[in-house]
């Protein structure tokens, strides 16, 4: 799970507001395949709010939105990568955090390689700060939350080129 809360003071429509997101992330591969990347899984009913949606309804300017690379376990099959969120505050806003796998990589399976754990960073003025799994924190004007999800857990073995 990968939920992201940013509340606050809209200066340009004079009014409250709150924006909530589960941000996707890689799945886990299994016996029968690769595991889907960018994806919610094993949940439901949720949203993947389209760019223009969000920069319409909130004072957030979504700064990159792509998948997270290499970030699937190898295997025989390779776990799904996660996905890369970053948002800018346009306004002074508190952001809340509930995130897992930071700390431990999702696992492989059958010798397949862990996927990578996620990584939760703020960038003020150009430097970076690595923001904790779970908490809530203040936001000023022109910041970017970066969300990095993890990526799935790899399945079986890597298979080698004949050497013979």
């Amino acid at each position: 799970m990968n939920n992201l809360t940013i509340g606050g003071w809209d200066s340009e429509r004079k009014t409250a507001f709150t924006y909530y997101e589960t941000i996707g992330g890689g799945m886990g591969a299994g016996a029968w395949g690769n595991g889907a990347s960018a994806i919610h899984s094993h949940m439901t009913n949720t949203l993947n709010t389209p760019i223009e949606a969000l920069e319409y309804a909130y004072p957030l300017r979504v700064i990159r939105y792509e998948i997270r690379t290499g970030s699937g376990g190898n295997g025989f099959f390779k776990g799904g990568d996660g996905l890369i969120r970053e948002l800018e505050v346009l306004d002074s806003a508190q952001l809340t955090l509930l995130t897992e796998r930071r700390r431990f990589s999702p696992y492989g399976l059958a010798g397949g390689e862990n996927g990578k754990t996620g990584v939760n960073l703020l960038i003020r003025n150009g430097e970076q700060r690595i923001l904790p799994s779970k908490g809530t924190f203040e936001l000023v004007r022109t910041d970017v939350v970066s969300i990095n999800t993890p990526g799935g857990g790899g399945f079986g073995s890597a298979v080698k080129g004949d050497d013979t």
